[in-house]
């Protein structure tokens, strides 16, 4: 067995690969070893996999339901056996409301990222490949963005389009993707004269094929990298939408709103606020771990192979 594997390692770490497919399982496995060396990042991995679990499990890990609670007998119930982490003012089980809340959490920061980061990719390509006055408004309109805090920006959009889970992910995808066209832009600028792009043009390709075939999937590492990092980010702003009742509504079990609920007896039954207020920290200190873990891994000028 152990031969096996010593044959494998050897094929994936040849200095002459035979195939495309052979150069590219090589890189990922150099990657897959950085990454793995990095022992807070598997920490981080590790949290994000146990939330995607729970997240997918959770009709079956909860152990009550997380909409309806015993108002007369259960309201405001110290940790114990029957409820692992008490219950709220409405007598509803805190832990199943967590629970569930991970789907709702996993929902923004999916959506936000399938929605911002193509968004991007390619104002920051068109305007790095583009230059000139193309490159000069796009940048403007990014500055534009990039001048509001994201929670206030945030705040206005759901604002103008209304309270609501679905207005919330949209208003935070449109304040998250200026940073991810800035790294897009200085990716581009460093390949576009390069002789790589230069062979590519005298080939006839077209500009759009260029951007969208060449440069594009140069610039994914890096933004895998800073989506990544700003999943905490991202977190924090959807449960303080939350917070202030402009997210998620009622019932739903979303983490900041159980936290602006739980602000009423923030003295007296302390555990109400502080169990999602734990659950964003973890959550978030995950996605950081990981971020800095995949930052490291897939910078080729960093680490050791």
């Amino acid at each position: 067995m152990s031969e096996t594997m010593q044959t494998r390692r050897e094929w994936l770490l040849t200095e002459r690969p035979a195939s495309r497919l052979q150069a590219r399982l090589g890189r990922a496995y150099l990657t897959w070893r950085r990454f793995t060396a990095n022992k807070l990042a598997v920490v981080g991995l590790l949290i994000i996999l146990a939330l995607c679990l729970v997240a997918a499990l959770a009709d079956v890990l909860a152990p009550h339901s997380p909409y309806i609670g015993d108002l007369a007998n259960s309201r405001l119930l110290f940790p114990d056996a029957n409820h692992w982490l008490g219950t709220d003012g409405q007598g509803r089980d805190i832990l199943s409301r967590l629970i569930y809340g991970s789907r709702l959490t996993l929902q923004v920061v999916v959506l936000v990222a399938i929605i911002a980061a193509p968004i991007g990719l390619l104002v920051g390509t068109v305007a790095g490949y583009a230059g000139g006055w193309v490159d000069a408004v796009l940048m403007r309109i990014t500055d534009i963005f990039l001048a509001f805090p994201k929670l206030v920006l945030a705040l206005a959009f759901v604002a103008a389009l209304g309270p609501g889970i679905g207005n919330a992910i949209i208003a935070i995808a449109i304040t998250s993707w200026p940073p991810y066209a800035r790294i897009a832009r200085a990716e581009t600028l460093t390949v576009r004269n390069s002789d790589y792009i230069a062979a590519v043009q005298l080939m006839g390709a077209s500009p759009t094929r260029i951007v969208l075939r060449h440069i594009m999937p140069l610039c994914v590492s890096s933004l895998i990298v800073r989506v990544t990092l700003d999943m905490a980010g991202i977190i924090l702003t959807a449960a303080g939408l939350g917070f202030l009742g402009l997210g998620a509504q009622p019932p739903l079990p979303e983490w900041g709103a159980m936290i602006a609920a739980g602000r009423l007896f923030i003295l007296d039954q302390w555990w109400v606020a502080a169990a999602p207020g734990f659950a964003i920290l973890i959550v978030s200190l995950g996605f950081n771990l990981l971020g800095d873990g995949l930052r490291d891994a897939l910078d080729p000028r960093g680490g050791s192979q």
